[in-house]
């Protein structure tokens, strides 16, 4: 199974919840160092912009796992970037008026952002 994969299925299950920011960084436990549970619970708290709307999960966790994989500044930089260029944002408020605005819905529109960052990681990660 891919780390797509495995994000898509993290993403659609129903009997338990995974954030943006678990889904992200699930998948990518074995490139941190850390098993799927650790990985779970660290990133318990930061989705949904870490519960205030601030810097939108799956962006977090994306710079977590090229951290803890040995990568520096500059790939998260690139991380960001390219992240803003699709999406316009960085921040959970900020993507979420615009799903709002548009009367979209939010689960969408987040698997959205999760599948993106997995792909943008996968890239980096390279």
């Amino acid at each position: 199974m891919t780390r797509m994969e495995e994000t898509q299925g993290l993403r659609a299950r129903t009997d338990v919840h995974f954030n943006c920011c678990q889904s992200v960084l699930v998948p990518f436990a074995d490139a941190c160092g850390l098993d799927k549970d650790t990985a779970f619970r660290l990133g318990a708290s930061f989705g949904s912009g870490m519960g205030h709307g601030g810097t939108c999960g799956a962006v977090t966790s994306a710079l977590m796992v090229l951290g803890l994989a040995g990568k520096g500044a500059d790939e998260a930089a690139e991380f960001m970037r390219r992240f803003r260029e699709r999406h316009g944002a960085l921040d959970c408020a900020g993507q979420l008026w615009g799903v709002s605005q548009a009367g979209e819905e939010r689960k969408p529109h987040c698997d959205g952002l999760v599948f993106d960052a997995v792909e943008i990681l996968e890239d980096l990660l390279k």
